[in-house]
């Protein structure tokens, strides 16, 4: 787990890869509706080629 702006973000590493939850960090944005910010970011050309890298 990470800190970041006084927010705890899970990691998990896998295959000697480390992973964040994208979950945990919009709940930043949005704390009552994380799902809602998510859903904008897989929308985005950029951000999804970002998560596949």
């Amino acid at each position: 787990m990470i800190t970041v702006k006084d927010v705890n973000i899970r990691t998990i590493k896998v295959d000697g890869k480390d992973y964040l939850c994208i979950t945990d960090i919009a709940r930043q944005k949005n704390e009552a509706e994380p799902k809602d910010v998510v859903k904008n970011w897989m929308r985005q050309k950029n951000t999804l080629f970002l998560c596949l890298c």
